[in-house]
């Protein structure tokens, strides 16, 4: 186990990470502990409409209103973060880091969707078992940046990846250029 929890840092995937799933991937990690790490993909929209699987939480969400592939696991489950201005806790919210928390999607959301600042939908989430998430980083194949509070809910998200890198300091900033296939370069 990691000595420092990564929760609510950002798991950037570097070039060599070679898992189609995670490719240019950006995941906020929502939990790390010594029983693993659990995340979403924040750069993976999909073209499925909130709406259409979730009727009512379309109003809530932050544009694009779709549902985003947060990870390989459980696909058929829904979860979804939203900030709350002010650092209220309402009903249906449960905080996990900073002004972020995690929605309960069966609460009614007339009820409690007025107190999300911004909020975004995923279909199934990036987990790892104890010990996993320490392992693929020995090896190279996430960066750890520090989180910013609009990453979550980009207008841009299939520029995000980029973006993070962008923001870095030194070497890894240059990393954002690296070609998507380099034996073109």
């Amino acid at each position: 186990m990691t000595e420092v929890s990564l929760t609510g840092r950002l798991l950037v995937a570097t070039p060599a990470l070679t898992d189609p799933n995670f490719d240019r991937c950006v995941v906020l990690v929502l939990d790390h502990d010594e029983e693993g790490a659990h995340g979403v993909v924040l750069n993976r929209p999909t073209p499925v409409d909130v709406h259409d699987v979730l009727v009512g939480w379309s109003k809530a969400v932050t544009a694009p209103a779709v549902v985003f592939q947060g990870g390989p696991v459980s696909m058929d489950s829904a979860l979804a973060i939203a900030s709350v201005p002010g650092g209220g806790e309402p009903v249906g919210w449960r905080r996990v880091f900073g002004g972020l928390g995690l929605v309960d999607l069966d609460a009614p959301p007339e009820l409690v969707a007025s107190e999300f600042g911004s909020m975004r939908v995923f279909a199934g989430y990036s987990g790892w078992g104890p010990g996993q998430l320490e392992a693929e980083l020995a090896e190279g194949a996430w960066y750890v940046v520090e989180s910013e509070p609009g990453d979550a809910f980009s207008a841009e998200p299939e520029r995000l990846w980029r973006a993070v890198l962008r923001r870095q300091r030194g070497e890894l900033a240059m990393v954002a250029t690296y070609p998507e296939d380099p034996s073109l370069n």
